[in-house]
């Protein structure tokens, strides 16, 4: 196949390629270049798409032996990602970016320019599966290693989308093999630290961020009951489960500690309360889409099990989901049978049953156990 190797300049991303290069395809690399401020440097293993990245890509598509390119997408990437980002907070949401970043840039843009390119299939260094049904149908699937499984943040991609990627590191037991793959093939990258956090705040300090962004205002912060608390600075840098940074003025009656349980930009008010409070029993989603074909039952509005899972890196937990309207109306109903804690609307739901990926949904509300909480 004519492959194109999207080259973070990470280690896993240049093994990808290798192992593309080495199965036979025609694999030519390009590293996308999302930073508006290009010369920018990382600093440890904060931030990624950097000039230092860019210059690490470009050294393994060398020692690989293939093209190599830059394609500036920082616009679409701005828009497509950054100010979403700023808008949902804005609107007392959580969003998750690197959801959106493969949603809307790596799967999408990228992909579509690779296709109009003709390219048969985009490779990446994610740790996720690509399993074909019975009938040559693509599912996503958990990776081999669930320690660094990424499948979470892919279950974006559609049906189709899914017909065009490359995971070869799907089977790969460890991070660790990883590394030493790379030093044995003479790759720079071999011992470069894994970036984390969010990209595009580089010195990891959201809030801080967030504040330059977005016009913070003080307000109250109230208990459960509608009881003033204490006063914030800016209700859109909070977060549904928080817990340090509240600052308030008086204990809870029992002396435990606070967390927040809703963010209400309407009002410019944030609510927190009992940890017990966080527990969430019910979640509604919208914006559903699903990673290949969607169950028998969805499409009948029938209840299906499931494991729901909400964090890149939570547990999943048993469920039973159903969906509720048509097309892009459709609202997606997750009943957990065991309670996750802290679900803040913005925040992803994606489905699972085994190891394959059903689909997923942006939490529009989340009911918990004893009180109801979500968008105000």
């Amino acid at each position: 196949m004519r492959v194109l190797a999207a080259m973070s300049g990470g280690v896993d991303s240049a093994v990808a390629a290798a192992r593309a290069v080495e199965a036979g395809h025609d694999v030519v690399g390009v590293h996308l270049a999302l930073n508006r401020m290009p010369g920018t440097l990382r600093t440890g293993s904060r931030g990624c798409c950097t000039i230092e990245d860019s210059n690490d890509a470009w050294r393994a598509c060398d020692k690989l032996g293939i093209p190599f390119y830059v394609w500036d997408f920082s616009e679409r990437f701005k828009a497509d990602v950054v100010d979403d980002f700023v808008a949902e907070y804005a609107a007392g949401r959580t969003p998750n970016p690197c959801m959106r970043c493969n949603e809307r840039i790596k799967f999408a843009a990228l992909l579509e320019k690779a296709l109009a390119l003709g390219f048969d299939a985009v490779c990446t260094g994610h740790y996720a599966k690509i399993v074909r049904d019975a009938h040559g149908n693509p599912e996503l699937h958990r990776a081999a290693d669930w320690a660094k499984d990424q499948s979470y943040v892919l279950g974006v991609l559609t049906v189709e989308q899914l017909g065009h990627c490359l995971f070869p590191l799907a089977d790969t037991p460890s991070k660790a093999e990883v590394r030493a793959e790379a030093a044995r093939r003479g790759l720079s990258v071999a011992k470069k630290p894994d970036s984390h956090d969010i990209c595009f705040i580089s010195d990891g300090n959201t809030r801080g961020w967030l504040a330059e962004q977005i016009e913070m205002a003080p307000g109250d912060i109230v208990d459960e009951q509608g009881a003033k608390v204490g006063e914030h600075e800016g209700a859109n840098a909070f977060t549904v489960g928080q817990r340090r940074g509240l600052h308030l003025g008086q204990p809870a009656p029992d002396g435990r500690p606070r967390f927040v349980l809703e963010v209400r930009p309407k009002d410019n008010t944030v609510v927190v309360g009992p940890e017990r409070l966080l527990a969430v029993a019910e979640i509604r989603g919208i914006r559903v889409s699903w990673a290949g074909l969607p169950p028998v039952q969805a499409g009948r509005g029938e209840e299906f099990e499931c494991t729901a899972q909400v964090r890149a890196h939570g547990d999943p937990v048993p469920a039973r989901a159903r969906l509720v309207g048509e097309a892009h109306d459709a609202v997606l109903i997750v009943t957990l049978e065991t309670p996750l804690r802290g679900v803040a609307p913005g925040q992803t739901v994606v489905l699972y049953q085994g190891t394959r990926v059903l689909g997923q949904a942006t939490i529009d509300a989340a009911r918990s156990l004893e009180r109801s909480a979500g968008v105000a």
